[in-house]
C-alpha cells in the first residue's frame, strides 16, 4: 500500500541531517584558519531587522509614436504586357432582335382635311418573351378635288408579320399584306380635245390595283458556331386591275455570308425572280442571279470584289460588283469608287408604280445597267455629308408616252415605251445637326440624259431637290417640320409632235404635332402651300393646297 509523504516529517529530516555534516567538518576548518588568543566578548546578540518599505505604484506606458514620415522608393524592372485583347464582333445579320427600351408598342392617328379628304393609320408591334415578334398596320387616306371632276384618289392598306425565335439559333419569319389603290383618270379635263360638256361618272374612269403579297423565311436567329450567317426568303404577289390585268411574281433568295477573322466576309446570293402577265396575251419575265463577293477590311481601306451573274433566256449577264473606300481623314473624310450591274426588271406593279395612269397591257422588259461611281463622304459632328458623280449606260431604260387615240374617249392613259440611254449623274446628301433637337436634311440629284433614238428622255426629271427641317421641343412633347420640295418640267411631246416641258414643281409643305399627354396628342399638316398646279403626266395636274388634321394616340 502505498503511503503518501509528509512534507512537515522530511523537512525536519533535511535540517538534522545538515547539522552532523557541519559539525563533522568543524575540525577541519579549524585546522585552515589561525584565530588570535584574545578573548572575544559578544556585547549583543545580532538581529537583523528590515525597515518598512513604501510601495510605489508604477504605470505602464507605451514609447512616443514616431511622426516623422519618410518616402520608401521601391525599384522594380520594367516589363511590358502582350495581352491578346480580341475585338468585339458587330454583326449586322443573323442577330435576333433585342426588345427594345420604348415605352410605346403601338401608335394611332385619325382625321380628316380639305377638300374632302379622310385619313387614318395605326401600326403596334411587340416582343413576347424574346421568342416572338408580331407586328400590325392599317392605313387609309383618301381624298376628292371639286377644281376638277374626278380628280380623286384612294389607298387603303392592311398588313401583319412576325418571327419567332428557336432555342436552337434558327428563326422563321411570315407576313401577309393587302393594298387597294384606286385611281382615276382625270385627264379628259384639261384635254382640249375633249368636250367640256359631257359629265363623266366616277366609276367610268375608275382604275382599280388590286395587290395581295405573302411571305416568309427562314434564317439565323443568334450567331453561329463557324460564324456563318444564313437567310433564305420568298416574296410573293399577286396583282389585278379593272380592265382584267393579272401579275404573279415569286423571288426566291437564298444569301450566306461566312465571316474571316472577325472583319472579311464571303456573301453568296442566290436568286430566283419569276415574273408571270396575262392580259390578252401572256408575257414572262423571268431572271435568275448569282452574285459572289468578298469583302476585305483593313485600317485604312474596305474593298469589295464581286460579279453578278444574271441569266436571262438562257443568255448569261456578267456585271461587276466592286467597291474600294479608302479613309483619308478617318471618320471625317472618306473616299470611294466603284462599278455595278445587273438587270432591272420592269414589271406591271414596278410601271404602275411609277406612272399610276399607265395602260392595262404594256411591254415587259429588262433594263440592262452598267454603273460606274465614285466620291467621297464623312461625318464633322455637326454635319454629315456625301457626294457621288457617276455615269450610268443603259439599254432598254422606260420612257413614257401618252397614247395618241384613247381606246376609251375619257381615258388619257400612258404607254411605255424603251431605248438605250446614257446619263450622267451627280448627286449630294447633308445632314446637319446644330443644336439638341434640331435636324436638317437635305438631297440633290442631276442627270443628264442622252437618249440614242428618242429626241428626249421623255417623262424622267433631270433636277429634284428634297430638303426637310424638323425640331423636337417640351420635352419631345412637339414637333414641328417643314419641307421643301423641287422638281423640273420633264419633257414630252406636244400635240404638234414638238419637244416641249411642263411646268415645274415647287412644294413646300408644314406639319406639327403635340402630345397634351402622354398618350394623347394632335397633328396638322398643310400641304402644297404654294397652290402650285403642276403637271407631272400631260393633263394629270398635282392636287392643290390640301391639309390634314387629327388625333393620335400612342400605347
Amino acid at each position: 500500500m502505498r503511503t503518501r509523504s509528509n512534507p512537515i516529517l522530511m523537512k525536519t529530516f533535511l535540517s538534522s541531517w545538515l547539522a552532523l555534516v557541519f559539525l563533522a567538518m568543524w575540525p577541519l576548518a579549524s585546522q585552515a584558519q589561525t584565530l588570535p588568543s584574545e578573548n572575544v566578548t559578544v556585547l549583543k546578540n545580532f538581529e537583523a531587522q528590515l525597515l518598512d518599505a513604501e510601495r510605489i505604484d508604477v504605470e505602464p506606458a507605451l514609447p512616443a509614436p514616431d511622426t516623422v514620415r519618410s518616402n520608401q522608393v521601391y525599384r522594380l524592372p520594367y516589363r511590358e504586357l502582350n495581352i491578346d485583347y480580341p475585338p468585339p464582333s458587330i454583326r449586322p445579320y443573323g442577330m435576333r432582335r433585342e426588345k427594345t427600351s420604348d415605352s410605346y408598342h403601338g401608335i394611332v392617328r385619325a382625321g380628316g382635311g380639305f377638300p374632302n379628304s379622310l385619313y387614318g393609320d395605326g401600326a403596334f408591334r411587340y416582343l413576347f418573351e424574346d421568342k416572338m415578334d408580331i407586328g400590325v398596320r392599317i392605313n387609309h387616306h383618301s381624298a376628292s378635288f371639286k377644281k376638277l371632276e374626278n380628280q380623286r384618289f384612294s389607298h387603303t392598306g392592311v398588313g401583319l408579320d412576325g418571327a419567332y425565335y428557336f432555342k436552337q439559333g434558327f428563326a422563321v419569319n411570315a407576313g401577309l399584306g393587302y393594298d387597294l389603290n384606286n385611281v382615276y383618270f382625270y385627264g379628259y379635263n384639261e384635254d382640249p380635245s375633249f368636250s367640256d360638256t359631257i359629265m363623266v361618272p366616277a366609276d367610268d374612269v375608275k382604275q382599280r390595283f388590286s395587290t395581295f403579297r405573302i411571305n416568309g423565311g427562314i434564317f439565323n436567329g443568334a450567331r453561329t458556331v463557324g460564324d456563318f450567317n444564313y437567310k433564305a426568303h420568298l416574296d410573293a404577289y399577286f396583282l389585278n386591275d379593272s380592265y382584267a390585268s393579272k401579275e404573279q411574281g415569286f423571288d426566291l433568295r437564298f444569301q450566306g455570308i461566312k465571316w474571316f477573322g472577325e472583319k472579311h466576309s464571303l456573301d453568296v446570293l442566290l436568286r430566283t425572280d419569276f415574273t408571270f402577265f396575262e392580259d390578252t396575251a401572256s408575257q414572262n419575265l423571268h431572271n435568275f442571279y448569282l452574285v459572289p463577293a468578298f469583302t476585305f477590311h483593313a485600317d485604312g481601306f474596305k474593298a469589295k470584289i464581286g460579279v453578278n451573274v444574271v441569266n436571262h433566256n438562257d443568255v448569261f449577264n456578267f456585271f461587276p460588283d466592286v467597291l474600294l473606300t479608302v479613309n483619308i481623314l478617318g471618320s471625317q473624310l472618306a473616299a470611294f469608287a466603284g462599278a455595278e450591274g445587273t438587270l432591272q426588271k420592269n414589271t406591271f406593279q414596278s410601271l404602275t408604280t411609277y406612272n399610276p395612269f399607265l395602260i392595262s397591257r404594256p411591254l415587259l422588259r429588262n433594263t440592262r445597267v452598267m454603273h460606274f461611281f465614285g466620291g467621297v463622304k464623312g461625318n464633322l459632328s455637326i454635319f454629315e455629308y456625301s457626294g457621288q458623280v457617276g455615269y450610268k449606260r443603259t439599254s432598254d431604260l422606260a420612257l413614257f408616252q401618252l397614247q395618241e387615240t384613247p381606246l376609251i374617249a375619257s381615258h388619257r392613259r400612258f404607254d411605255v415605251l424603251y431605248d438605250t440611254v446614257s446619263i450622267v449623274n451627280i448627286n449630294g446628301s447633308l445632314v446637319v445637326n446644330l443644336i439638341k433637337g434640331l435636324r436638317i436634311t437635305g438631297t440633290i440629284n442631276q442627270n443628264i440624259y442622252t437618249p440614242t433614238q428618242q429626241e428626249k428622255a421623255w417623262y424622267l426629271p433631270a433636277l429634284t431637290f428634297n430638303g426637310a427641317v424638323q425640331y423636337t421641343m417640351l420635352e419631345d412633347k412637339l414637333v414641328v417640320r417643314g419641307e421643301v420640295y423641287f422638281e423640273n418640267g420633264v419633257p414630252y411631246l406636244n400635240t404638234e409632235g414638238k419637244a416641249d416641258n411642263l411646268n415645274t414643281l415647287f412644294d413646300v409643305s408644314l406639319g406639327a404635332e403635340y402630345f397634351f399627354t402622354k398618350n394623347i396628342g394632335a397633328f396638322v399638316k398643310i400641304n402644297n402651300l404654294a397652290d402650285n398646279q403642276r403637271q407631272r403626266w400631260l393633263y394629270y395636274p398635282t392636287y392643290g393646297i390640301n391639309a390634314l388634321a387629327g388625333v393620335s394616340a400612342r400605347f
